[in-house]
């Protein structure tokens, strides 16, 4: 059974999109092989090329990254060598191996001023330090390999680790009402549905060596929100399961400051994952009721007890 299987090696072991392709990918054509530290430190990019080698991928899926988007504001060099350089030297072992390589990036590459949502070709002009290491990230990665699908996703949520799906629900066994902000828009993204995403693309991947299968896609949940209405949808579906929930106030983002500015608009056009790789993921709504019907009726384990 195994050696028919393709090596997918993917970088990290604790994060949500790692986490994700371990259960989504478990029975499908790939054996995943998670690489983290001490194996593969990506603080250390002299080390990966041998790490990677070791590992013997088929594929390789670039989806650990440095993501404090407040703490990068003031850690930016450390940011930059994990989402910059470290990317560049895993594309450079993908190229040299002759393998695929799929990255996972971020609508922090936009500023936001957008009003529609943004397409693949807009100008990327982050306005943070986690943005700009991220952008370092996919400008190392399509500089070392021509075949590589870079895919910027947003608004990561999932039964595994820390996300605002799960820190709804917490804060809501002690409080009755939240104030959350209201002036950012976005797409919320299952890291199941990502995982599904990024098993579809790697086997396109393999199976074709056409250009137009390569280069920068937006991958998010169809449909889009605020930040408070995510909330709301989360506090709904958990009633539904007789679970924690608050009331929701919406409050501008200048009532709530962080270190890191965040992108007004997040919101990112899908169509080219949808006409080049056949995949497009379920709407939010439906992802955030499975997830919140998953942690609330404990079915399966989350990862993170």
């Amino acid at each position: 059974m195994t050696s028919t299987r393709k090596r997918m090696v993917v970088t990290g072991r604790q994060g949500q999109v790692v986490q994700s392709l371990l259960e989504r990918g478990q029975d499908g054509p790939f054996e995943i092989i998670t690489l983290g530290r001490p194996e593969l430190d990506l603080s250390r990019p002299d080390a990966i090329d041998a790490a990677m080698r070791a590992a013997k991928p088929d594929v390789i899926v670039s989806a650990a990254a440095y993501t404090a988007v407040d703490q990068a504001e003031t850690d930016e060099e450390a940011a930059t060598v994990i989402n910059g350089v470290a990317a560049g030297k895993i594309a450079e072992t993908a190229s040299a191996l002759g393998v695929p390589m799929i990255h996972l990036s971020t609508d922090y590459v936009f500023d936001g001023s957008k009003l529609a949502p943004y397409v693949e070709t807009d100008p990327v002009a982050p306005i943070g330090a986690y943005g700009r290491s991220k952008l370092a990230g996919e400008r190392a990665v399509a500089a070392a390999s021509s075949n590589h699908a870079v895919l910027r996703t947003a608004w990561v949520y999932s039964p595994f680790g820390k996300n605002f799906l799960k820190t709804m629900l917490k804060l809501a066994e002690s409080r009755d009402s939240l104030n959350v902000v209201n002036d950012q828009i976005g797409n919320p993204t299952s890291a199941l549905d990502i995982a599904d995403a990024v098993l579809q693309v790697a086997q396109n991947l393999l199976s074709s060596d056409a250009p137009d299968l390569r280069g920068i896609f937006h991958m998010t949940g169809t449909g889009e929100c605020n930040w408070a209405d995510f909330a709301f949808e989360i506090f709904a579906q958990s009633k539904a399961h007789g679970g924690p929930q608050a009331a929701v106030n919406g409050i501008p983002s200048a009532q709530y400051p962080t270190p890191a500015k965040r992108p007004a608009n997040s919101r990112l056009d899908c169509t080219l994952l949808n006409a080049r790789h056949g995949v497009r993921l379920p709407d939010w709504r439906d992802s955030t009721a499975q997830v919140v019907s998953r942690l609330l009726n404990h079915n399966h384990t989350d990862g993170q007890q």
